[in-house]
């Protein structure tokens, strides 16, 4: 999925791109999308083909709910704030809060969902291969 429109692209040539310079998308604006969070779709701007790579901006409370992705392998990286992890099996998930600095993983059919929680707004790395797998959503309660 774009979230970007071409058009309005400005790609980075060389691959070489400063955040502030990637565009902040607010997902509560796209409708086929159920975060409310935003994100600056940096693979977008970098014409990335084999991998996404979003930074996903987070106020206090704000989460990626639940899920799975049938094929889609994705590894997050805490840059700001204080998060929740739910991970694991739908039935009997575990929970760790993790922070800055913190790399956290997901491969095919692993259910995972973070929360933004304490006071401060939170950043998130997220990067996924291959690129276009992470638009295939599984609710974890029909792997069981």
């Amino acid at each position: 999925m774009e979230f970007i429109d071409e058009d309005d692209i400005e790609k980075a040539d060389p691959k070489v791109v400063h955040a502030d310079d990637v565009p902040l998308v607010d997902l509560s604006e796209v409708d086929e999308v159920h975060p409310t969070v935003s994100i600056r779709p940096v693979d977008e701007v970098l014409d990335l083909g084999e991998m996404a790579a979003k930074l996903w901006y987070f106020e206090p409370g704000e989460e990626v709910g639940f899920h799975a992705h049938p094929e889609e392998e994705e590894l997050y990286y805490v840059i700001e704030g204080e998060f929740s992890l739910k991970l694991g099996d739908a039935e009997d998930p575990e929970y760790v809060t993790v922070g800055p600095g913190t790399f956290f993983a997901a491969g095919p059919y692993e259910p995972h969902g973070h929360r933004c929680v304490g006071d401060e707004d939170g950043v998130v790395l997220a990067l996924g291969a291959p690129a276009d797998a992470g638009d295939d959503v599984i609710d974890p309660h029909d792997l069981s």
